[in-house]
């Protein structure tokens, strides 16, 4: 089977003093990996660089086997999203809907109410995600960091994407959250069988969330394997 995602000699300039450069990064089927080594500009290129958002200025990015340019128009550009789930903290949540309208919006815009068969699914996500039932009819507004970021994880891998991009997850998060984060993002992902690129600082929640960790040198693009764990 191809790879999931493969970078090879990839540039990209973007407002920084040097270009993002990767040489070769590659995830096959089921593999997690998590990337350490880029601050929040150069993950947020890394994060448009896989999805076709941007293309580089050197080397090349594939996606289950085929170039991101080779994306003939926007229309097939917005195809291709559905192939990814995406945490980030610049996606967006509602603050004046509630946990549950939130977590609904991949399946359905009618949110007010949500449909029965809609809020059956969404609540077996929301379990899966360590989601209490007793806060899915609160304002997200009110909600703590630690909730907000599994929402965010639950509407990444409601419509069954084909590979999990994690940006920067848990810095929002207390130190005394992301190791569970961690554990329940592997344990979601291996049910899955999901492919997943991590991109984090923190070392303690690639640790429980990957199969292996990776150190990006940034002035020369090269990763360093800096542990992989057992049980891959």
């Amino acid at each position: 089977m191809p790879d999931v995602l493969s970078l090879v000699n990839v540039r990209k300039h973007y407002q920084s003093l040097r270009p993002l450069r990767i040489r070769t990064l590659t995830i096959g089927p089921g593999e997690r990996v998590a990337v350490s080594g880029l601050d929040a500009g150069a993950a947020e290129v890394l994060v448009n660089l896989v999805t076709g958002a941007s293309v580089p200025d050197e080397g090349e990015v594939q996606v289950l086997g085929r170039s991101t340019t080779s994306i003939a128009d926007g229309d097939e550009w917005l195809a291709s999203l559905d192939r990814f789930g995406i945490v980030s903290p610049r996606a967006v949540l509602l603050d004046s809907a509630t946990l549950l309208q939130n977590l609904a919006m991949p399946f359905t815009l009618e949110i007010d109410p949500v449909p029965d068969e809609i809020q059956s699914r969404v609540t077996t996500l929301a379990d899966e995600a360590g989601l209490v039932a007793g806060v899915l009819l609160q304002p997200i507004a009110g909600l703590t960091p630690e909730i907000r970021v599994r929402a965010h994880l639950v509407r990444a891998v409601a419509l069954n994407p084909q590979l999990l991009i994690l940006e920067h997850p848990t810095a929002g998060l207390p130190p005394s959250d992301r190791r569970r984060f961690g554990m329940d993002v592997a344990h979601i992902a291996q049910a899955r069988g999901l492919p997943t690129l991590i991109i984090s600082e923190d070392a303690e929640f690639s640790r429980e969330a990957a199969h292996q960790t990776l150190a990006l040198n940034p002035a020369t693009g090269e990763l360093k394997q800096k542990k992989r764990l057992f049980g891959w």
